[in-house]
């Protein structure tokens, strides 16, 4: 095999982060570096770590406290592409703390752009974002509509974006970003909705839906979002955005109904309502033609196999699964 192409991952613990870095491993074409604030958990959550032979190396280091450590590892590494996938991403939390929401994902976010406008060797620089930045989403709603954040998340999202876009215009910086609808897997957050009805349910408590769970989503398998993500990494253009989504949302209440299904039990007994969520958007719905188009990309992974596939993965766990915490932990 020949020199292999160097990829580094921002926030390779994340849920997307290591799923990415798991698809770069299996095409056995890519040297990864990866870079996250906290030590590596376990295979239970990062599916890379599976692999024997895989060329990664990982790097505890933080966006917003060591800047100078990251860029030195850049300028030592000289990477082809750079995949970030680092924020404060969780929506409901960020009205406690909006300021530290700022600081991640807009101040730490400029700073980096900043620090490799000038880096020559960097090909691509793929930036996560989020639909989040529209607030709610009906319609067609394709990558030129107008931001309209309502949630401190968000807002700092799209701050950050748009400071992007400026070292685009300014000093053609190769920034491509990706804005993708829900994601869902094996070894996501367990505090996320989908996976956490299955713990409810094979623990015996009633999973609270939101709102009744009416607020539409577009969920989709997170194997199918990294797919679309590399295609993007190696193909994007300069400045542009690019949706990845599904064919269509579904409401929330009509996910955990399904979860009840695959595994027999009753929708109505497993379940009730709660208040719906400060600022939750009503629905979620992007169009993701462009990509389609551009790269010949497309989901190829049903709910209905998704969802069995979280199922499966908890099961498979559980031992190890119930011993962990439930509730999403905030670090500063």
């Amino acid at each position: 095999m020949g020199k292999k192409t160097k990829v580094l991952v921002i926030g390779s613990n994340s849920f997307s982060g290591s799923d990415f870095i798991d698809l770069l491993l299996e095409r056995e074409k890519y040297s990864v570096v990866g870079i996250s604030r906290s030590a590596e958990k376990s295979a239970l959550f990062l599916p890379y770590k599976i692999r024997k032979n895989g060329d990664f190396k990982f790097y505890r280091l933080d966006l917003n406290r060591d800047l100078n450590r990251i860029i030195g590892l850049v300028d030592r590494f000289m990477p082809d592409y750079i995949v970030n996938f680092a924020a404060q991403s969780e929506v409901a939390p960020s009205w406690k703390n909006p300021g530290q929401w700022f600081q991640t994902n807009a101040v730490s976010i400029t700073n980096l752009a900043n620090a490799l406008k000038d880096k020559m060797f960097l090909k691509r620089y793929v930036h996560i974002s989020s639909p989040e930045v529209y607030g709610t989403c009906q319609g067609v709603v394709k990558e030129d509509y107008p931001v309209n954040p309502s949630t401190p998340y968000a807002a700092s999202k799209a701050a950050g974006d748009l400071s992007l876009f400026t070292f685009v215009k300014n000093f053609n910086f190769p920034m491509t970003m990706i804005r993708s609808t829900n994601v869902y897997g094996a070894h996501q957050q367990l505090f996320k909705i989908i996976p956490r009805s299955v713990i409810y349910i094979k623990s015996g408590k009633t999973i609270e839906l939101h709102g009744g769970g009416q607020a539409v989503k577009s969920y989709i398998h997170i194997r199918d979002i990294s797919k679309g993500e590399l295609l993007a990494m190696e193909n994007g253009k300069t400045g542009a955005i690019y949706h990845l989504s599904p064919d269509q949302g579904i409401a929330v209440k009509d996910v955990v109904r399904i979860i009840c299904e695959k595994m027999g039990v009753s929708f109505e007994q497993a379940t009730k309502v709660v208040t719906e969520r400060l600022g939750q958007d009503a629905a979620y719905v992007i169009d993701s033609t462009k990509a389609r188009k551009e790269f010949g990309w497309k989901p190829v992974i049903s709910m209905e196999q998704g969802l069995v596939g979280v199922v499966s993965w908890i099961e498979n766990n559980w031992e190890k699964i119930k011993k962990e915490p439930l509730e999403y932990i905030h670090r500063a």
